[in-house]
């Protein structure tokens, strides 16, 4: 029985092939798309399980097919991008990119660094409902819906992740370095602006709702979510 389906995304068909063969030897199924195009199409055709998705593509690049993906799902993505390339970290993370890998790779680290993302992203989806409650406020990330004053708030997958990670953890301290490891998953210690501009946009949705909790900003260490008895 296959581990799960990848979709490979990427225009140099030797690169493709290469990473097919260590895949499938680790028993995953592969399916492949070699423009950004045809890689929204098959995405939404195949439901992948993950998508290797390089940047640099002919018709849509690997940014535009991550915003098409995040539109209505947030099946793991991990980015590949050449060596020199400017790779925004920033933007990335911003777009919903699980990890990223630098060519040229060993196909070895891309396999266990899919099977890593893999684990981390089905850890705990079992039938249990993941979600916390608190007053006026209700986040539940199996379906990935945030609920304000009894409305359904859109939000984006990772505000949800985010919000969901400091509330089942009220009042704990986290460092931006430890939001980015633990909800993003990037083994990443450089620009951590992403958290700050995440944290901004939960709180414009928050701002006002309950005075029994609260975003807070532990100056010169992180964030919580502080609860008050």
């Amino acid at each position: 029985m296959a581990d799960g389906k990848i979709l490979i995304v990427d225009d140099d068909k030797n690169i493709c092939e290469l990473l097919r063969l260590y895949l499938e030897k680790e028993d995953f199924n592969v399916v492949i798309a070699n423009d950004g195009v045809k890689a929204v199409e098959m995405f939404a055709a195949e439901s992948p399980d993950m998508v290797l998705l390089d940047i640099m593509l002919p018709k849509l690049d690997g940014w535009q097919v991550c915003r098409e993906i995040r539109k209505n799902s947030d099946k793991p993505i991990i980015m590949l991008t050449a060596k020199g390339e400017t790779f925004d970290k920033i933007l990335g993370l911003e777009l919903g990119a699980d990890d990223y890998v630098v060519k040229p790779f060993d196909a070895k680290e891309v396999v266990a660094r899919v099977k890593a993302v893999l684990r981390r992203t089905s850890a705990g989806q079992g039938d249990a409902v993941k979600e916390v409650r608190y007053d006026k406020l209700v986040v539940n990330l199996t379906n990935y819906e945030l609920k304000v004053d009894g409305k359904i708030v859109d939000t984006p997958p990772k505000e949800l992740e985010l919000l969901y990670h400091l509330a089942s953890n009220p009042n704990r301290v986290f460092t931006r370095d430890q939001l980015l490891d633990e909800v993003w998953g990037f083994d990443y210690y450089g620009d951590s602006r992403t958290v700050d501009v995440h944290i901004k946009r939960l709180r414009e949705k928050l701002e006002g709702v309950s005075d029994k909790w609260a975003l807070k900003t532990v100056w010169g260490v992180g964030y919580k979510f502080e609860t008050k008895d």
